[in-house]
């Protein structure tokens, strides 16, 4: 995962995780007990450490991870026994193929939690995100639909809502977020087939 992100990319995760909060918070506790004259010539050691110790003692955060697949039913060697000779049957006389009964479509709360959610927040028509719920909802779950609803989605909304929150201060060159989570929803469209 590190090859595909990029150091930029990993350091602005780190910047914005939990852990590296707790230990400014830390490191900013170490400051005040300088500025109110405790820690002496060590002051700066002290600052480390309570950043040290608030960043290592925060939990990781948990990760979705991928839904495991049922375990595969061990084969155990058995002495095949012969079957009795059976006489032979007449052929059934052909019956017309029927059709196979179409599915029904189980809702999923991770879904409809991200589509109650995605109504809340203000996106462009223009980005397709309506249309790519409709296709996930049509998919039914599967390992591709659900890495897209549980982290590859949120993830784009996410970016977009970002990226305009700072478009002010991007300058006329800055790229237009709703434009980028367009190509983004597209790409996990096609993904999804």
């Amino acid at each position: 995962m590190a090859t595909s992100e990029g150091v930029g990319r990993l350091v602005l995760r780190y910047l914005e995780s939990t852990r590296n909060l707790v230990g400014c918070a830390g490191g900013a506790v170490g400051l005040g007990l300088h500025f109110a004259g405790l820690g002496g010539a060590w002051w700066p050691g002290v600052v480390a450490g309570l950043y040290g110790v608030g960043a290592l003692l925060t939990p990781a955060p948990v990760r979705p991870s991928a839904p495991e697949s049922p375990p595969e039913p061990a084969s155990t060697p058995q002495a095949a026994e012969p079957e009795p000779a059976s006489p032979p049957r007449a052929p059934e006389p052909a019956s017309p193929p029927r059709a196979p009964e179409p599915e029904p479509v189980v809702p999923r709360p991770e879904l409809e939690a991200l589509a109650d959610y995605l109504g809340t927040v203000p996106l462009p028509a223009s980005a397709g995100v309506d249309a790519l719920l409709a296709a996930l909802r049509g998919a039914g779950p599967g390992p591709v639909a659900d890495r897209i609803v549980g982290y590859r989605l949120p993830v784009a909304v996410d970016g977009y809502l970002r990226a305009r929150t700072w478009l002010p201060w991007a300058g006329p060159d800055a790229p237009d977020p709703a434009a980028q989570l367009g190509r983004e929803v597209r790409r996990l469209a096609a993904e999804l087939g």
